[in-house]
């Protein structure tokens, strides 16, 4: 069996070889436009373009390819922007892949598929509503696997919470900021509702497990185990890292109000899909993958938030 890791060389991808590597596996490629960082089979691949990679009928293809947030989004033409990877990527794939007689896939969506939450936790039965493009890009893109799945093939797809670890910190970096000159740290609202999040070695490690239960035909969420209150969680950050920032609440609808109106003019702060969720309680329901795929994120949301710090400043020691 071959893993063929579409966008490996990204944020997920490169913790998913480094984890399969060391499991002792060695029959990995990574298709993506840019080499991986970290040693493995390479081969380059624009999936926008049709697809020259000749798959095996024992590939197992995961596919982690994504225009997201964390990229340069444009005002304009921000629906292709997330189809053209996200919808039309993954169609080419799938496509490519039943020509060639693969018929495994991991397929990476989102939490954003659900929009605001109706219930909680949000279980994968969850209504699908996003607010922005890119978690319609990803509904979009589930609808053609669940097409491809009636043509035979097996595709389990995972809807991650954001995502946190080495190599991509976001919109932590403006909070990290703050924290690190002991400056006030306004939050979306009072800071009592649970915002989850997942690590991205938990997200490896369940996509392994997908791959060892044989790739199932199901949605699976992925997210951490009882995450704390917002404020808590911050709290925690300043208090381990001996600053003085002290949280500021504030009135969750002017504030999104207001992000909303700047976002209009192009003074974007925050994506629509960042922001309209992050004064609520949102926690994911990950029973299913637990009990079906015997997965356990290792990782708390402080444990996350910590090292993402750790990271930061890494980074910005490096960089002078």
């Amino acid at each position: 069996m071959r893993y063929v890791i579409v966008g490996g060389a990204g944020f997920v991808g490169q913790e998913l070889v480094r984890q399969l590597q060391t499991q002792g596996e060695n029959d990995i490629v990574v298709l993506d436009i840019v080499p991986p960082h970290i040693s493995t089979a390479y081969e380059y691949q624009d999936i926008t373009q049709p697809i020259s990679f000749v798959f095996k009928p024992d590939d197992v293809v995961i596919q982690l390819a994504a225009n997201q947030y964390h990229h340069r989004v444009p005002r304009k033409g921000r629906q292709e922007f997330f189809e053209s990877v996200n919808l039309h990527g993954t169609e080419n794939l799938l496509r490519k892949m039943q020509q060639d007689g693969a018929k495994r896939m991991v397929f990476f969506s989102t939490d954003m598929v659900y929009g605001k939450p109706q219930y909680l936790p949000v279980d994968t039965k969850h209504p699908q509503n996003p607010f922005g493009y890119y978690g319609i890009s990803k509904k979009k893109a589930e609808s053609v696997c669940r097409q491809y799945r009636d043509m035979g093939m097996n595709i389990a797809i995972f809807r991650p919470r954001m995502i946190i670890g080495k190599g991509r910190l976001g919109i932590l970096t403006k909070l990290f900021k703050l924290i690190e000159l002991n400056l006030p740290v306004p939050m979306i609202g009072n800071g009592k509702n649970c915002y989850q999040m997942v690590s991205v070695n938990d997200c490896a490690s369940a996509i392994i497990k997908a791959v060892s239960h044989g790739v199932p035909n199901r949605e699976y969420n992925l997210g951490s185990n009882n995450p704390p209150q917002v404020r808590e969680l911050l709290r925690d950050v300043i208090h381990k890292n001996k600053s003085h920032s002290v949280l500021i609440p504030t009135w969750g609808r002017l504030v999104k109000f207001t992000l909303a109106c700047l976002g209009k003019i192009g003074l974007e702060i925050m994506y629509k899909e960042q922001y309209m969720i992050a004064d609520e309680n949102y926690l994911i329901d990950i029973s299913l993958t637990k009990d079906e795929l015997g997965w356990i994120p290792q990782y708390s949301d402080s444990d996350m938030m910590q090292a993402a710090f750790e990271e930061y400043q890494r980074i910005k020691k490096q960089h002078g």
